[in-house]
């Protein structure tokens, strides 16, 4: 059947309002639903253990000390060090049985005999298994007891350091800090043991895994699992009838003329656009240099190869694996935007023709502010886990400390206008073509989803440090989920829609249905698929079945952004060897099989609820988020990049040798990466989890074990041949800066090979 564009236009329109409705009603439910924070907690006899307050304060400590990017918090953070729920509950149990045991045996639990060391577990669970009705929170002796010595361990920690764990002295400034950040992570564990009002589970629907507390998996994890395997294959028919019965265009390059790089005139935009490339080179190098040394972090935690015997210097002390992990995320998330950023200023003029009057001052301009930014963000999170930014300001000039948003909010601020001025500039550059398309035309799209990337940015800014975290979580997820899943897979598929087009690989009207087919699949499952990042959190378990069926679906559109790479790889080959952007489309299809490996296989297998469930926060997860991320946002980066240099630089100066032996590094280095040592530790975390408990899975001499060292140690090939391709890029990037085009002085649309035939096509 024939669809026509206004059509889906329509039915993209009426999603998004649905999306908007279920997600607001979402929020509203999170305030609502959230665990409470008592005014107090107080012993059995009245006296006050710890206050809600103090519990606040122990949020800011956690976020102000970097800890969420050293261990994890409900599962969600880094995986170094501890859950911090999981840990806190753990010991919790632990210092509750040797008090009844010392109590009714004198003594200590590990010695007594089986029947009594069942009798005294029971009675723990016993007393962890209640119902919250609301005023202080009261606890029994034992859980008085256990609260106090897990300040004790905590203060020994994280304030004293503890190095063989890989915690620096004084990474939290203060014993008293260190207390309340023990405060904050106890209530966090108390409201994953105790059940909701009127309900049968606990707030975190009893995660994490932790018999001894009583928490196991629920009911309604099994049963939605079964449901979203049955939604798979159902989906994947679907999918088929799908594209067989919708008449899309494939790409072809049968019959058309693709214009040679050298018949394309270079606008002074573009060169200014190019002048974002070696930027984002130089935190790319950064960031996979920090990638290998959090790698070697979980061999030699206090050390590298003998650098502090042989200097005196302890790397941990100077640079923690918080600080090095927060600048691995965020140099990740920089220099892929920063590239994106100008691959989407360098394109227009292709289209257009057209070149806008001191467009090229604006573009330097944009790229002068994300300088700074970046700069001042970065900085800003050492200076405030250093505790150099005291007072209110440590999380507006410094580091707010949640995974993905830990620069300050004034640098995250400059980060939104950086966005809202590409806008700017992009309808600028695209005018001619927004002029004459109608409203769901292919440069209209290209601004619709850089504009939603922009607007779901905002949701960081709906929390501060005292907003509770479950709160906090609902809306960080808006961020990091709905950019990945929706925003940056909207981009995605635009993105290539518009470079097939400039490539006269395909005509615009074509382009603009497959992108809007795609962006439609795209936004009726990604949105609202954040929702299995609340299963565990605090939120309500009406997130369990939303989640599993629509990040079950997330699945369909990844299928179809892989047969579109499939489709665009035959166009590339038909084309013969006088197709002249072969290299590009090697990024670019990398980009949609990794995307449907990282993203697709590997994202859905760990969301099924009961796998997630024992799953959440382990190295399954690293193995998707590094397939996911680099796999598919990063390696068409990289294909932009390399089409941008193709055009800008003099076709007898051209070489292509150096890029593709970085292709074949990083490609061969991330499967290494993930296949031969993330993905294993993963397994066997699962396997430690489910025999055991999550905090066993998390723990340190788990990660001790001479089979996961080794498996650690087996990373090292990956790692290599991924810093050695992202060092043979930034050097090609550098020789290459010699070699571009000049700019045309006067340049219009008879300049632009490609630019007359899209204007025409109507």
């Amino acid at each position: 059947m024939q669809v026509q564009r206004a059509t889906i236009a329509k039915i993209i329109a009426v999603v998004f309002v649905f999306n908007l409705i279920v997600m607001g009603g979402g929020a509203w439910l999170a305030y609502q639903s959230a665990p409470p924070i008592p005014d107090e907690v107080v012993g059995p006899d009245g006296d006050t253990i710890v206050t809600g307050q103090e519990i606040r304060d122990g949020k800011k400590a956690f976020q102000k000390d970097g800890l969420m990017n050293h261990g994890s918090i409900l599962g969600n953070g880094a995986y170094y060090g501890q859950d911090y729920t999981a840990d806190t509950l753990d010991l919790k149990v632990q210092h509750m049985r040797d008090y009844y045991a010392q109590k009714r045996h004198d003594s200590a639990y590990e010695a007594l005999e089986s029947d009594e060391q069942a009798a005294v577990a029971d009675v723990v669970e016993r007393d962890l298994d209640g119902e919250y009705g609301g005023g202080p929170i009261e606890y029994s002796a034992a859980e008085a007891y256990a609260h106090e010595q897990v300040r004790q361990e905590y203060v020994e920690r994280y304030h004293e350091g503890d190095h063989e764990r890989g915690v620096p002295v004084d990474m939290i400034d203060s014993e008293e800090a260190a207390r309340q950040f023990a405060d904050f992570a106890l209530w966090t564990a108390w409201f994953s043991h105790t059940d909701r009002p009127d309900g049968d589970h606990s707030y975190t629907n009893d995660w994490p895994f932790q018999p001894g507390a009583g928490n196991d998996a629920t009911a309604a994890a099994m049963t939605w699992s079964v449901i979203a395997m049955v939604l798979l294959v159902a989906g994947a028919g679907f999918g088929v009838w799908l594209y067989k019965s919708i008449s899309l265009p494939e790409p072809s390059a049968k019959g058309i003329s693709v214009p040679e790089p050298g018949d394309v005139k270079v606008f002074p935009s573009q060169r200014a656009a190019l002048r974002f490339v070696p930027v984002a080179a130089g935190l790319f190098l950064a960031q996979v240099l920090l990638g290998g040394l959090l790698a070697h972090f979980y061999i030699e935690r206090a050390g590298f190869f003998g650098v502090e015997e042989i200097f005196g210097v302890h790397i941990l002390q100077l640079l923690p694996f918080a600080i090095a992990k927060t600048w691995h995320i965020d140099l990740g998330i920089l220099w892929i935007a920063a590239t994106w950023l100008g691959a989407g200023l360098f394109l227009p003029p292709l289209l257009t023709g057209h070149e806008p009057d001191r467009q090229s001052t604006y573009v330097n301009g944009l790229l002068a502010a994300i300088v700074v930014v970046v700069v001042g963000g970065l900085g800003g999170i050492w200076l405030g886990s250093k505790g150099y930014i005291d007072g209110g300001l440590w999380w507006i000039l410094g580091n707010e400390g949640l995974e993905y948003l830990e620069v300050g909010k004034l640098w995250q601020f400059g980060i939104l206008a950086g966005f809202l001025i590409w806008a700017v500039l992009s309808v600028r550059g695209l005018k001619p073509l927004l002029d004459r398309e109608p409203s769901y035309g292919l440069a209209h799209m290209i601004l619709y989803a850089g504009g939603s990337i922009a607007l779901l940015f905002t949701a960081g800014f709906l929390f501060t440090p005292d907003t509770n975290i479950a709160v906090t979580e609902f809306w960080r997820w808006w961020v990091v989920h709905m950019w990945v899943e929706g925003a940056f897979e909207f981009f995605i598929v635009a993105i290539i829609g518009l470079t097939l087009v400039s490539m006269n690989l395909l005509k615009r009207r074509s382009a603009e249905k497959a992108v809007m087919l795609q962006a439609l699949l795209v936004m009726s499952t990604g949105v609202i698929g954040v929702s299995h990042h609340y299963w565990w959190i605090g939120m309500p378990d009406i997130w369990v079945p939303i989640g599993s069926v629509f990040s079950t679906l997330e699945l369909i559109p990844l299928v179809f952004i892989l047969y579109e790479a499939l489709s665009q790889y035959r166009a590339m080959t038909g084309a013969g060897e006088s197709f002249p952007y072969r290299l590009p489309f090697m990024f670019i299809i990398a980009s949609g099989v990794w995307n449907f490996v990282g993203a697709g296989v590997l994202g859905f297998f760990i969301n099924l609820p009961l796998i997630n469930y024992y799953e959440h926060g382990t190295y399954l997860t690293v193995g998707h988020a590094h397939a996911a991320m680099f796999g598919a946002f990063g390696f068409l980066a990289l294909g932009m990049v390399t089409y941008m240099l193709q055009i800008a630089i003099e076709p007898d100066r051209w070489d292509g040798t150096w890029l593709r032996y970085a292709f074949w590094c990083w490609n061969v280095g991330l499967a290494l990466m993930v296949f031969v040592s993330v993905l294993p530790v993963g397994f066997l975390q699962l396997e430690a989890i489910f025999t055991g408990s999550y905090a066993a899975g998390r723990s340190l001499p788990f990660y001790n074990q001479p089979l996961v060292q080794t498996l650690f140690w087996a990373r090292l090939p990956g790692d290599t041949l991924m810093v050695l391709g992202t060092v043979i890029y930034a050097a090609d990037i550098v020789r290459k800066r010699f070699v571009l085009r000049e700019t045309a002085e006067d340049p219009d649309v008879d300049d632009v090979a490609v630019a007359k035939g899209v204007l025409d096509d109507d």
